[in-house]
């Protein structure tokens, strides 16, 4: 079904007669007559984003044991339908039924998500399972030979070039005790991991730190692409940085903000305190919402006690950062949440100053005119308000 047309569901902007051609270089904003296209650009741009799609993150765990590997992959819906023939796919989410339909080609498409060799041989699996999970994932499980000791294990991921650009996969391998020995997040452009076993089949396998560098720039990168695909995380920052009057007042919600999301960032994490999704990105969109209708009603005026505001919502919008580190299974043990956690955080934090960085240098200029101030600064907190709105009603009413 085609998308309904995105610049029909904004409001229309009004532009200044002279903008377009009338007396003077100036519109009626008092600035260059580019404010307009400017403003245009803006408002396509937000609604374009309405319909644009995160790349995705997966998940693969495998766990050594005597003589065996077992690597189990999770996938969402979405994610099936860029490795299943165009005949074979589904919707967005599925059912059992539909999960039945498309078992066979399920099945076939398992020994391909990976290439495993031990040392220079390259292996088949053993056994093969695929399943319809809760939240309607679905998770491949291979059984693969482990070798005799002493060999290289390598798994590549070759699949991972059929799904969106800069769809990640973080890859945790451990042994029988619960031990990792390997992690690495991967993607499209590096879909190797390496495991060294022991020299025996029956010898415990050391713990491999060669691999924690990858893991930790990969997670810093993942948390700077989040928060720039993350269109709603920084529409609401935008919308509270708009009305801003002084530099202390943007170091003042930006500091806010960092430090709410933070903590329920590690929180949530850490499994201490979880709220679902389905009510936590309601209500991140409900935020959206409000702070645009609030800007409204102070036609451009900073409120008062913003900074309390931007504290309660960024606590909200922290529990959506930290469902892209649960879907890695990142929580799952407190092995080595550690450099996840900081190193995710930090990535968003490091996204966030280069936007705030680019935007507020304009958004200040603009703001030193008056015209800006009452009719600009309303206009565009009405295209938040209805971008927050479509993502309230997208996230809560069922398809």
């Amino acid at each position: 079904m085609n998308s309904p047309d995105p610049v029909n569901l904004l409001p229309a902007v009004p532009l200044a007669p002279d903008a377009m051609g009338g007396r003077g270089t100036e519109a009626r904003f008092g600035v260059p007559r580019v404010v307009p296209s400017w403003l245009l650009l803006l408002i396509a741009t937000v609604a374009t984003s309405l319909w644009a799609h995160d790349p995705g993150i997966s998940t693969a765990q495998g766990e050594l044991r005597a003589d065996v590997l077992v690597l189990t992959t999770g996938f969402s819906p979405i994610d099936i339908q860029h490795l299943l023939p165009p005949e074979a796919r589904s919707g967005e989410a599925w059912t059992q039924g539909e999960f039945d339909a498309v078992r066979v080609q399920l099945q076939v498409l398992a020994p391909k998500l990976w290439e495993v060799r031990v040392g220079e041989s390259l292996v088949s699996p053993r056994e093969v399972r695929v399943q319809l999970v809760t939240g309607d994932n679905v998770t491949f499980e291979l059984v693969y030979p482990r070798g005799t000791g002493g060999e290289k294990l390598t798994l590549r991921a070759p699949r991972l070039t059929y799904l969106p650009a800069g769809h990640r996969q973080f890859v945790i391998i451990a042994d029988e005790r619960g031990s990792t020995v390997a992690k690495k997040l991967i993607s499209a452009r590096d879909f190797a991991i390496d495991v060294s076993l022991p020299t025996t089949a029956s010898a415990p396998v050391k713990e491999i730190e060669e691999q924690e560098s990858p893991a930790f720039l990969g997670f810093i990168r993942l948390g700077v692409e989040h928060i720039w695909t993350g269109y709603d995380h920084l529409l609401f920052l935008f919308a509270l940085l708009v009305v801003c009057r002084s530099f202390r007042s943007i170091v003042t919600i930006v500091s806010c903000f960092t430090l709410a999301h933070s903590i329920t960032l590690a929180l949530a994490t850490l499994d201490v305190v979880n709220l679902p999704s389905r009510f936590v990105e309601p209500a991140i969109a409900a935020s959206i919402v409000y702070v645009g209708l609030e800007n409204l009603w102070r036609r451009g005026a900073e409120p008062r006690g913003r900074w309390a505001l931007t504290f309660a919502f960024g606590l909200v919008h922290g529990f959506g950062f930290a469902s892209v580190l649960r879907d890695l299974g990142v929580g799952n043990s407190s092995d080595g949440i550690a450099v996840p956690l900081l190193t995710f955080n930090f990535g968003v934090e490091l996204g966030q100053i280069v936007v705030a960085s680019a935007v507020l240098p304009l958004v200040w200029q603009l703001r030193k005119h008056e015209k800006f101030v009452t009719r600009g600064v309303p206009a565009l907190s009405a295209v938040v308000a209805l971008a927050g709105l479509y993502w309230f009603l997208q996230r809560t009413i069922p398809a």
